[in-house]
């Protein structure tokens, strides 16, 4: 059994050390609002948080986690209620929908670290989330609306 510390609760799970992250999200816990995208950390659909750092769930084994907590989508708010979620709502960022999960939980990390990031600042961190319908204006808009209302802590 591997002790984990997902959105605040404490988990056991029994899955093989070497099975990815995103899978024991997804297939074992159930929380499917990361995605996969490629398998390879290059498209950023799988982002979560580790330890209050954005990293690829694809390809972080579990054993690698130890007693971090991990923070996903679902983990954010309760009621979308998250200043990052608020201006993605308001802004219409959305298309297809499928890589936003992990674009959210990126700008959440770049917003905790430089809460007034300039266009340069957003588009570097944003840099590894790929969008196939191509949002990236609202993106950069909603990050810079969410910046103008911090998360509670």
């Amino acid at each position: 059994m591997i002790k984990l510390n997902v959105n605040g609760k404490s988990m056991e799970v029994d899955v093989e050390p070497d099975t990815p992250l995103l899978w024991v999200l997804r297939d074992t816990l159930g929380l499917t609002g990361t995605k996969y995208g490629c398998g390879m950390a290059l498209c950023g659909a799988c982002t979560v948080h580790l330890g209050g750092d954005p990293i690829r769930a694809c390809v972080t084994p579990v054993s690698a986690v130890g007693e971090q907590p991990i923070l996903t989508i679902e983990g954010l708010s309760s009621d979308r209620s998250h200043p990052v979620q608020q201006a993605w709502i308001e802004l219409d960022v959305p298309q297809c929908g499928y890589c936003q999960s992990g674009q959210i939980m990126s700008a959440v990390a770049l917003l905790k670290q430089n809460p007034k990031p300039t266009d340069s600042d957003i588009d570097s961190a944003m840099a590894g989330n790929l969008c196939r319908c191509g949002t990236y204006q609202r993106i950069r808009a909603a990050i810079h609306r969410a910046a103008e209302t911090p998360a509670k802590s």
